[in-house]
């Protein structure tokens, strides 16, 4: 049987790896899995790049993970700089592979169309759905019938009583490469990734997300690890008393820039959840969890639904002006409007790759509805910075405060006035982040 190549594309890990159950249930003698480092200079069209420093820090430290860990299962991880769809052709040729199974991403813009051109140069590629904690055959509607706003959607599901699948375990050994990977692949690894990762960005004692501390690691391991720690210190039972904090690093779980790179399952994060719930008692903490893992959910079924419809600048509504002042927009992405808020929590963003939920939904408010700018722009804006970024959670969010998505109430205006009396009384984080 011909070797088989495995694309690692998002989830960048070995645990709960559906996809790659799949290629090795395939039976191939060899495997071959390979990562291609995207163009971190692609631009956006609204004149920067697609990936900025954090996130490119925190890529490549998931990456280094994802490496020691097929390291030690005998079959090392092949980083290759360049597009996948001139990356994976040429080395499929070279090893005598025919197919690539990787997992399925539902976002049109850069995703789906990397599939469509791997097809297009001959090559059969196998996804497979792993993104979403339930599993698209057990929900009680299809995607096509997704409730439009997602209360109905979470009513649905837990009165199905519907549990993820369990997690599936990491694979202890792997098959070898094929011969005939060329030489030019093997050389520069290393060099391929520091050039990637470009300067190393400097770290702010300030963060409340410090991830250049070992335990805070991109990898798989570190994600486990944390995992396991919340769950020691009973932090779930103070959760949703404690998630719209702004400083430190335990008001919020912080799974989310393990989430966000793979290296962590949402169905291992829900599994070992519920194994706490079972020995601790569950709480409304506990439960607030499993809520917003389900929102997570839903803006990934959402694309599913939707797809490229979620790009344009109506969104799911009707075409309406959408206005955009460049000026405006670049004092909101410099932390200069004026407004204290706002403000500290771009500086934030901008020196540590990190904001607290809170405040993305205030400065994405503030941007849309004070700045009258383009959404889009503030999402892309994101998705240079958020070390954290998932493209569904953040094309999904930025259409709900723009009322362009699937808010019921057309849209959310935060008064950064009243947000900073109520979560900043004091003006603690507004000092904090009073200069970049």
């Amino acid at each position: 049987m011909s070797p088989v190549i495995f694309w690692f594309r998002n989830d960048l890990r070995l645990h709960n790896q559906p996809a790659l159950h799949a290629a090795l249930a395939q039976g191939s003698r060899h495997l071959l899995p390979v990562l291609c480092l995207p163009d971190a200079a692609s631009p956006t069209p609204w004149g920067f790049a697609r990936i900025g420093p954090h996130r490119r820090a925190r890529l490549v430290s998931a990456i280094h993970g994802l490496r020691q860990a097929l390291q030690q299962c005998g079959c090392p991880l092949l980083v290759c700089p360049g597009p996948a769809a001139s990356v994976l052709p040429a080395l499929a040729g070279a090893v005598g592979a025919s197919e690539v199974l990787c997992e399925a991403i539902a976002a049109p813009s850069y995703e789906q169309a990397e599939e469509n051109a791997l097809r297009a140069a001959g090559l059969a590629v196998h996804t497979i759905w792993q993104s979403s904690l339930l599993e698209l055959a057990k929900l009680p509607f299809s995607v096509q019938q997704l409730p439009p706003v997602f209360t109905p959607f979470r009513h649905a599901v837990e009165q199905a009583g519907l549990q993820p699948p369990t997690p599936l375990p990491p694979p202890t050994s792997l098959p070898p490469w094929p011969q005939g990977v060329p030489a030019a692949c093997l050389d520069g690894q290393d060099d391929a990734l520091a050039a990637f990762a470009g300067p190393p960005p400097v770290a702010d004692a300030r963060s409340a997300f410090p991830y250049q501390r070992p335990p805070l690691h991109g990898g798989e391991a570190a994600a486990l690890a944390h995992l396991a720690q919340y769950l020691a210190r009973g932090l779930p039972h103070s959760y949703k008393r404690t998630r719209n904090g702004l400083m430190g690093l335990d008001y919020s779980s912080k799974w989310s820039p393990w989430l966000a790179t793979g290296a962590l399952s949402a169905r291992q994060a829900l599994a070992q959840l519920r194994a706490y719930e079972a020995a601790q008692g569950a709480s409304d903490g506990s439960y607030w969890l499993w809520f917003e893992l389900l929102w997570r959910d839903y803006f990934r079924f959402l694309h599913l639904h939707h797809g490229r419809a979620l790009y344009r600048a109506q969104g799911l509504g009707p075409a309406r002006a959408t206005p955009h002042d460049a000026g405006r927009f670049a004092a909101w992405c410099a932390g200069q409007t004026g407004q204290p808020l706002v403000d500290a929590g771009m500086r934030e963003l901008a020196a540590t790759g990190y904001l607290s939920n809170r405040l993305r939904q205030v400065t994405a408010s503030y941007l849309i509805h004070d700045l009258q700018c383009d959404w889009r722009a503030g999402a892309a804006w994101f998705e240079n910075h958020l070390l954290d970024y998932d493209v569904y959670s953040n094309q999904g969010n930025w259409l709900y405060i723009a009322g362009r998505g699937t808010d019921p109430r057309g849209g959310r205006r935060f008064d950064p006035v009243q947000q900073a009396q109520t979560y900043d009384p004091h003006g603690a984080y507004q000092d904090l982040w009073s200069h970049p």
